[in-house]
């Protein structure tokens, strides 16, 4: 059986490249959507009585 072997001076570097601007503009985009469908269908709603 092989014996795993122990790496102690291994450094793990963790990249910051991931940038979630995209992802931030993203759900503004589809919250702004969904209000102002809400607000449309309320306004349409209020309009007919």
């Amino acid at each position: 059986m092989a014996k795993a072997e122990l790496k102690a001076n291994q450094k793990t570097e963790v990249e910051d490249s991931s940038s979630l601007k995209g992802t931030l503009a993203s759900v503004f985009f589809v919250g702004l959507f969904i209000v102002v469908t809400w607000v449309s269908v309320y306004y349409l709603f209020v309009d007919r009585f």
